[in-house]
């Protein structure tokens, strides 16, 4: 297929279709339990519960398949709404919609290895993201993690993998590691963990400035069996073209742009308000929103904010639609992770400035805002990553 290319999809429809499934009033409630989630440090047992009753974790898995039959767009537009009330219930569910949205990326292109996948996530599994390794700037294309091969072609992986989001909760964790068995020919090894397989152990670490609702706690994998059926790729050391590769990269760049995106629009939304409600003895008593300077600053944050959305769409509509972008596929998505994730820290400031003193008070939105816009910069692929990626698209590499 060539680069720009459309093929039909079964999403597209769907997509101009379909309306939120989260009400008003469900934004509220979630709105409603994050701050005190952050305050204590908590998982979002309550959120999960209901997101679920609403179908959230069935987005990407097909009709026929008992889910809700959305594509990418869709699903990234839902993310933008659910982190504008509660960024780190957003961010740790992306981990489950990755998974679900790389199983149906690749059914969509007549690869069913994943399926399995979507079954399982329409029968109530929840899948988490055990990808991430401390020290591993190669990512997907190298693995601290040992991969030792078992009869009947099932493997136990030993390591250490980090940021595991979910971990309260999932009862499925994509795991990778390095079977170097033929030292010559090491390859990299993608499986799924069930929960009640054991081997594994989670420890009890999460607590940071923010995302603290992510639970995102380190686990470490001590001869946990992935069983061969559940084996989805061994694949060479190294840079890959297997559309595996492609569908992590694509869901993962794209829905971590979405939670950051909600994060800018909920703190222009906060900016707004605090300009309407703060007032001014200097000018007479007069609400901030006719002060110039606050005004200009509102429209600048305005703006900034709204060239974001149009790219997420854009990019997960080609996914959808099976667009062929080619090697410009990694720049592109590169570049909109690096670009919503920064807007989202601007907007934060921005709101910040115009609020005031209060914003600095721990009861603060912003404060919480503040504190979560942070984790953008550390999601792959980072800054430096980032536009070493595109260098190498538009330069080649570096002699």
């Amino acid at each position: 297929m060539k680069a720009g290319t459309v093929q039909n999809s079964p999403n597209h429809t769907a997509v101009e279709e379909s309306g939120s499934i989260l009400s008003d009033e469900l934004l509220l409630v979630i709105r409603s339990r994050a701050a005190g989630y952050d305050a204590s440090n908590a998982f979002f047992f309550d959120d999960l519960d209901d997101l679920r009753e609403a179908g959230y974790l069935r987005m990407f898995v097909p009709t026929e398949y008992g889910g809700l039959g959305f594509g990418l767009e869709h699903v990234a537009r839902e993310q933008v709404r659910l982190a504008t009330a509660a960024p780190a219930t957003a961010l740790a569910i992306t981990m489950h919609l990755v998974w679900t949205g790389v199983a149906k990326a690749l059914l969509d292109r007549g690869d069913d290895s994943l399926a399995f996948v979507l079954h399982e996530a329409a029968g109530g599994e929840l899948f988490a993201f055990g990808n991430s390794e401390a020290g591993n700037d190669l990512v997907l294309f190298g693995s601290t993690t040992r991969a030792e091969p078992q009869p009947g072609g099932a493997y136990r992986f030993y390591g250490r993998k980090i940021f595991t989001s979910l971990s309260p909760a999932w009862t499925r964790l994509g795991v990778f590691g390095l079977d170097d068995t033929d030292s010559e020919h090491p390859l990299l090894v993608h499986g799924f963990l069930r929960r009640d397989a054991g081997g594994f152990t989670v420890l009890d670490d999460w607590n940071t400035v923010g995302m603290r609702a992510t639970q995102s706690r380190t686990t470490v994998l001590d001869g946990a069996e992935v069983a061969a059926d559940r084996i989805v790729r061994r694949l060479p050391a190294g840079p890959s073209a297997d559309p595996l590769v492609f569908a992590i990269f694509a869901n993962f760049e794209i829905l971590i742009a979405a939670v950051y995106t909600g994060i800018g629009e909920r703190a222009l939304e906060l900016a707004v308000e605090a300009a309407k409600r703060r007032t001014s003895l200097k000018n007479g008593g007069r609400a901030y929103s006719s002060d110039p300077d606050i005004r200009y600053r509102i429209a600048d944050a305005a703006i900034a904010q709204d060239g974001i959305p149009p790219q997420i769409d854009a990019l997960a509509r080609a996914v959808d639609d099976l667009v062929d972008h080619g090697r410009s596929w990694f720049p592109k998505l590169v570049g909109l992770k690096v670009r919503a994730t920064e807007n989202a820290r601007f907007m934060v400031d921005q709101a910040i400035r115009v609020s005031g003193g209060s914003a600095l008070a721990n009861t603060s939105e912003l404060s919480r805002l503040y504190r979560d816009v942070v984790a953008g910069v550390f999601h792959p692929s980072d800054t430096e990553s980032a536009h070493s990626t595109v260098a190498n698209f538009l330069l080649g590499p570096a002699e």
